[in-house]
């Protein structure tokens, strides 16, 4: 990087760089006083977090309310309802068993129904109870499948706003068709769809809320989205407390979708960074002064954005590129994908780590979620207390993110969600142990939340815009990778779900020693802007 610019990504304002040449018509010409990438038009002009970025940032996370509907809603609709005698088959029954497996067929029914989930619809119990877990983990699966798909059709032909709105529109749909599902094969089918399309909405809705955000204010809001996974978890008990049948729940929870793509999207706007990078650049720069004027702001005639690896050009290179307007206005689009983030050293392992890491962390997040069934307490009262647990650690997370910065946390947000659940792993499950047991459960998701939504924030800043969400979607894959195999811990019950929980935590926090700290460093556009700074940032740091 020359040593002339004080600036990143600026240029300074010298009008000897835009003077026409003798004779040239100064009609021609083009009056570029400043070249800006985002983060610094953002700071200088528009505003970090203003009017207009906290009113999109709302709008948009608001779609993690829709993901914790259709990943949890499975809590409620494929658990165990309580069973009791029936007047005719007490001989057969006994109310001290611990399982209708015991009892004698006839001689017991479901409380409330065999409507009142698929377990008691289907019968998935006794020999039948593998296939609960196994339809998790074939949701899971599609969600690691379509966190791909949608990773990289985000970053390129879709953009961000229109990947959110086709994983909405297919979320409504496959939801609302589960709940007309006949049998248990075409529920399966339809859960896996559901999850593909549910895989896309987490990370497409992240990525559109904190992009417009400046760098300073990225963190906190970056870390203020999964208040709304968290909301959405506990309005989730709420809705399946009210609607009883796993029909109508299906039903209840895919509406809010319809409702977000009518209601919400509308005033949802595209990503800038996007636009930059697909060479949309009058679409970026006329977003960006919209989001100077909301805040009481003013973008100064002749500031135009530019990619980080143009915006650090030679004056001289400069100048011959701000001779052609109409290449300033519109650019070809600058393309990505994994195989360049694999091609790159830099970015080759910082991925694996990630991928690793979101593995482990996704174990520890869902597999405590979904231990609750195991826990042997009102099981709406545990969900709510899950999620109401899961939102000061994103409070303190929050505060505590720009102060120490993201690799310190985390370490140690692992590594205390770990013990938690090492010592839930050595207590008896009975008694006042189990009490104690479910309290290591809370603060274990209470230090792992805070690591998983952190891990969002942390793994965009890891990776330029043009492959961001291919990255991200990637390390998405794997923690659905590691959610897909839940289930199978889950059932295992007793002690040993705690114990693996507690291993994944201390491996995941081990992991997070090998990552960079990305606290104060700009979010670049491309591959070559990033090993630019990355090259220079390492250069001064070695001085």
């Amino acid at each position: 990087m020359s040593e002339n610019f004080p600036s990143e990504c600026s240029r300074p304002n010298d009008p000897d760089l835009h003077r026409p040449l003798l004779g040239q018509d100064e009609s021609a010409s083009v009056n570029l006083s400043e070249r800006l990438c985002v983060d610094d038009m953002l700071q200088k002009f528009c505003g970090e977090f203003g009017r207009w970025q906290l009113r999109h940032f709302v709008l948009t996370s608001m779609a993690w309310a829709l993901e914790a509907f259709h990943t949890m809603v499975v809590i409620f609709a494929d658990r165990e309802p309580a069973w009791r005698c029936t007047s005719g088959g007490t001989a057969g029954c006994s109310a001290a068993a611990k399982s209708v497996c015991e009892l004698e067929p006839g001689s017991w029914e479901w409380i409330g129904g065999g409507g009142s989930s698929t377990v008691a619809e289907f019968g998935l119990v006794c020999g039948q109870k593998y296939k609960v877990g196994l339809v998790q983990a074939l949701f899971f699966g599609g969600c690691m499948i379509g966190a791909g798909v949608f990773g990289h059709l985000s970053d390129s032909k879709l953009g961000r706003k229109g990947s959110l709105m086709v994983v909405c529109i297919l979320n409504a749909i496959f939801g609302c068709l589960t709940a007309l599902s006949p049998d248990y094969y075409t529920y399966a089918l339809f859960r896996l769809l559901t999850g593909f399309s549910t895989g896309g909405v987490g990370l497409c809705a992240f990525v559109l809320a904190t992009e417009p955000v400046g760098p300073t204010k990225r963190g906190i809001a970056g870390m203020s989205t999964f208040y709304f996974f968290s909301a959405g978890i506990a309005v989730l008990s709420g809705v399946a407390y009210i609607f009883r049948s796993w029909r109508a729940l299906y039903v209840a929870s895919s509406i809010p979708s319809i409702l977000f793509l009518v209601i919400i999207l509308p005033f949802v706007s595209e990503s800038p960074r996007w636009c930059l990078i697909r060479g949309k650049t009058k679409r970026a720069m006329k977003i960006m002064r919209q989001i100077a004027k909301s805040n009481g702001n003013d973008i100064p005639d002749g500031v135009t954005l530019a990619l980080d690896e143009e915006a650090s050009e030679t004056p001289d290179k400069y100048t011959d590129r701000a001779s052609d307007k109409t290449e300033l206005e519109s650019k070809e689009a600058v393309t990505g994908s994994l195989v360049d983030v694999l091609r790159s050293p830099l970015t080759r392992i910082r991925l694996f780590l990630a991928v690793g890491i979101n593995f482990l962390c996704s174990i520890v997040y869902y597999g405590l979620s979904l231990n609750a069934v195991n826990l042997g307490t009102n099981l709406y009262l545990n969900v709510l207390l899950n999620a109401v647990a899961e939102m000061p650690a994103y409070l303190l997370t929050a505060l505590l993110l720009d102060k120490y910065g993201r690799k310190p946390l985390a370490i140690g947000t692992q590594w205390f969600s770990g013990a938690f659940c090492i010592a839930g792993a050595l207590l008896k499950g009975y008694g006042i142990w189990k009490t104690i047991r479910m309290v290591c459960g809370v603060l274990g998701i209470f230090g792992m939340a805070g690591t998983y939504n952190l891990l969002f924030i942390y793994t965009i800043e890891l990776f330029p815009t043009v492959v961001r969400n291919a990255a991200l979607g990637c390390a998405t894959q794997a923690a659905q990778m590691g959610a897909i195999l839940v289930p199978f811990i889950v059932v295992l019950g007793d002690g040993i779900p705690f114990l693996v929980f507690g291993v994944c935590g201390a491996l995941g926090g081990f992991l997070a020693f090998y990552l960079p700290e990305t606290l104060n460093r700009p979010l670049y556009d491309t591959m070559a802007g990033m090993e630019d700074g990355e090259t220079d940032r390492a250069g001064s740091c070695s001085i």
